[in-house]
């Protein structure tokens, strides 16, 4: 609107002044640009002036005299509808659809306009129109200068190079405008201390390779945090992480580096499944000796306690008849003694002359021999 400041009142006072042919025509030019339309009304308007004011010779002092008595009505008329059109044409304004304006009363937030015809009464009010819809680009880590710096430190205190773009947009231009001496400069250092902040939070494998998402995602948050406590009136559309590699002056170290991690990480997989196996194969020992000692227990414990019952029971036919249960227990007892010999035992046996001794045929021996040939 600054464009507008001096051409429509300029062009006025310049065209009631003029005294001669050629100051008419530098009116309008001198004003600023116009639009052809209202600069053919303020011609028109001169010329008309001209002529009504008295002015029927060309030029000289004798037209500038009389012209102070030559004012007529249609004349102050016609300059008053080209001084009122050239007044509306810098008032009236119009705001297209992805656009936004911002009014100041005397350099002071006034209002914001929306989108079609807006008015702004000049010079008391003028507008400034803001691209809020379009999409801008914030490219961070690409060191295009000294301090646009991608390499970040990461928790396992690892260097690691970062490349990424904010998208933003603008959602109140006011704050935008009044807020802000540099909003690109702003939203850069605010991603790139939000991007060091969440690296440094991080270890380098997972920024390498599956977190990437989600560290956008994280960062994009931190990021509107930030800006909003800044008062900046800006919105982050999205998080683009482009670049997450080694500084390109380590790379192969890296790489052995990382390879030698992988070893690392399978031995001890393999360690861990070794373990596993053996600990579940020493608890199943464990557990087959503890029910081998309960069923031992067990039995010794049954054994005892029907030796115990045996005795008792015994004993009470001990007491009811002593005597048949001794020699029951005398046969009980040589039955378990000579049981398992090969003895034959004659009783009361005289033989032969006197002498005890009784001719026997050992016909279990025989018998054996037989069936072994």
């Amino acid at each position: 609107m600054s464009g507008n400041n001096g051409g429509p009142w300029g062009g006025g006072n310049r065209g009631g002044g003029n005294r001669g042919g050629d100051g008419g025509n530098n009116g309008p030019r001198g004003g600023g640009q116009q639009i052809p339309e209202i600069e053919e009304i303020v011609k028109k308007g001169q010329e008309q002036l001209r002529v009504l004011m008295g002015g029927r010779g060309g030029t000289g002092g004798g037209n500038g005299g009389g012209a102070g008595g030559g004012f007529t009505k249609r004349g102050v008329l016609l300059g008053l509808a080209a001084l009122t059109a050239a007044w509306a044409f810098a008032s009236f304004y119009t705001v297209r659809p992805e656009e936004r304006s911002v009014e100041l009363l005397f350099g002071q937030y006034y209002a914001t306009g929306n989108p079609g015809l807006n008015f702004a009464p000049w010079p008391v009010v003028s507008a400034e129109v803001v691209q809020v819809t379009t999409e801008r680009v914030t490219e961070v880590g690409t060191g295009r200068s000294v301090l646009d710096s991608g390499l970040m430190l990461t928790r396992d205190e690892a260097v690691v190079d970062i490349e990424f773009q904010v998208v933003w947009n603008i959602a109140d231009p006011a704050r935008f405008l009044f807020n802000l001496a540099d909003p690109s400069e702003t939203v850069r250092a605010s991603a790139e201390s939000a991007m060091r902040d969440i690296i440094a939070r991080t270890e380098l494998s997972p920024i390498l390779n599956r977190d990437r998402g989600a560290i956008a995602a994280d960062l994009q948050e931190n990021v509107q945090t930030l800006l909003d406590s800044y008062d900046s009136g800006i919105n982050v559309v999205r998080v683009n992480f482009d670049k997450a590699d080694p500084p390109e002056g380590v790379i192969s170290a890296f790489r052995d580096v990382q390879t030698a991690r992988q070893e690392r990480d399978r031995l001890e997989r393999e360690a861990d499944a070794y373990a596993n196996r053996v600990l579940a194969e020493a608890r199943g020992q464990a557990a087959q000796l503890r029910e081998e000692s309960e069923g031992y227990r067990a039995q010794v414990v049954n054994t005892a306690q029907g030796e115990a019952s045996r005795f008792i029971s015994v004993y009470s036919e001990y007491v009811n008849a002593p005597e048949v249960t001794r020699k029951r227990m005398y046969l009980e007892t040589m039955e378990q003694v000579l049981g398992d010999m090969n003895l034959t035992i004659l009783d009361n046996v005289t033989g032969e002359n006197g002498s005890g001794v009784l001719p026997y045929l050992p016909l279990n021996d025989l018998n054996r021999q037989r069936s072994a040939n």
